[in-house]
């Protein structure tokens, strides 16, 4: 990663739930837009600019994080994946 980026933000500080908010759906914080709506969007084509100019309630800085911190579960993922293939 870029020595330069913020601190990865936290879950918590990007996402909500609440039963009287889009039922429950996990959102960003803030606003009533679900977090599939970015990974759907993107999985689709669309690029992080169209998918924000179509909510722009989205903050870039947000849509971004949710990037870098599935990018890092992922990664984690991996790591617990090769760590089992080896024990």
């Amino acid at each position: 990663m870029n020595a330069q980026r913020r601190k990865m933000a936290s879950y918590e500080s990007l996402f909500a739930s609440d039963p009287e908010v889009m039922g429950g759906r996990l959102v960003f914080r803030g606003t009533r837009i679900p977090i599939e709506i970015l990974f759907d969007n993107l999985a689709d084509g669309l690029s992080l600019d169209e998918i924000l100019d179509a909510y722009p309630a989205l903050p870039r800085d947000s849509a971004v994080a949710a990037i870098e911190l599935a990018g890092a579960a992922i990664a984690h993922l991996e790591e617990s994946v090769r760590a089992d293939q080896h024990s």
